[in-house]
């Protein structure tokens, strides 16, 4: 396997998501950070649009490392990590 690209490590992955009633996320990551994603500026994006519906926000689950909906809806875990804030 020479040909494995190298690069920088990952950062870190997401292990566990709690959605909250005003569209954000309480995501806690491999590092054992627990950070807040706010969701609603994604809610203009037509990829995003089905979130708009609360009870299918809800249904957001932990999949390789990010976060995943229903309609194969994702988010890049790096991207979930440096734009949440941390709970203080």
């Amino acid at each position: 396997m020479d040909d494995v690209i190298k690069g920088s490590p990952l950062g870190p992955r997401v292990i566990a998501v709690v959605p909250a009633e005003d569209y954000t996320l309480l995501l806690t990551f491999t590092s054992g950070e627990q950070r807040v994603f706010d969701v609603k500026p994604l809610l203009e994006m037509a990829v995003f649009e089905p979130l708009i519906n609360k009870s299918f926000f809800q249904s957001v689950t932990v999949a390789y490392g990010s976060v995943l909906w229903p309609q194969e809806i994702d988010y890049c875990p790096d991207t979930l990590y440096m734009e949440s804030v941390p709970v203080n």
